[in-house]
């Protein structure tokens, strides 16, 4: 049985693109991969472009699940979220494909690879190496000045390809779904106050993925896609069933 491969890291690391190109790498090896999202937000239909989610474009060449499935009108939670993750997984490694596990959100990372007690303080467990499947966990970092300026150019990339008639067209959006990065800064029409905000969530970001056990931090600083790939790729080596 495939083990996991899972890809945390900040906005605007480009864990999307890393994501496809260790899709492509797997199927030149006989593979047959899937993505499973692990993004509080990208779950939600209709704000794609808001959240980052995976193109039309992108999901031809790797199949996506949990991402664009939730009407923005609807809650949604990690107690929701994790049954589903938990299905789309089994079902994966049941059919012999090989699940990647890719996502921002840190809970619903953990949520997607371990069994988490949400009767308990879910904080506590999140960082644990326990997970359901063997899984190797890489996180994706780059210089910090580096990572600032791509969170920037996303920032005006998503602007630019309509990111803010998108938050507009949201209506009856529920109070989980205004939660997508951008989604009230937009609405005002701020695009500074976006880009802090990016930038101020990406420094969380990094901070979560230190905490995170068994994690292996990947500087994919001046990398291709391809040669980050390949470095998630060799870890699998490392891994003991």
């Amino acid at each position: 049985m495939p083990e996991i491969l899972a890809l945390f890291g900040p906005t605007g690391v480009g864990k999307t693109d890393v994501a496809l190109a260790l899709a492509d790498l797997l199927r030149e090896e006989g593979e047959d991969p899937v993505a499973i999202g692990a993004d509080a937000l990208q779950v939600y239909e209709g704000l794609g472009v808001l959240t980052g989610a995976a193109t039309a474009e992108e999901r031809e060449r790797l199949e996506h699940r949990l991402v664009g499935t939730v009407p923005v009108t609807e809650k949604f939670d990690l107690g929701q979220y994790m049954p589903l993750a938990h299905a789309e997984i089994d079902a994966a490694l049941a059919a012999g494909r090989r699940p990647i596990v890719v996502g921002g959100t840190g809970l619903y990372l953990r949520g997607a690879l371990a069994d988490l007690s949400l009767t308990q303080q879910v904080e506590s467990e999140l960082w644990t190496e326990d997970t359901r499947h063997p899984t190797v966990l890489a996180g994706l970092n780059m210089q910090r000045d580096r990572l600032y300026e791509r969170v920037d150019r996303r920032v005006e990339a998503i602007v630019a390809a309509g990111a803010e008639a998108e938050v507009r067209a949201a209506q009856g959006a529920s109070k989980t779904a205004r939660k997508a990065l951008g989604f009230e800064e937009l609405l005002a029409g701020d695009v500074e106050a976006l880009k802090k905000r990016s930038r101020n969530y990406a420094r969380r970001q990094l901070t979560w993925m230190r905490k995170m056990a068994g994690l292996v931090e990947i500087d994919v600083t001046g990398l291709t896609p391809r040669e980050a790939a390949e470095r998630v790729a060799m870890l699998r080596a490392a891994e003991v069933p």
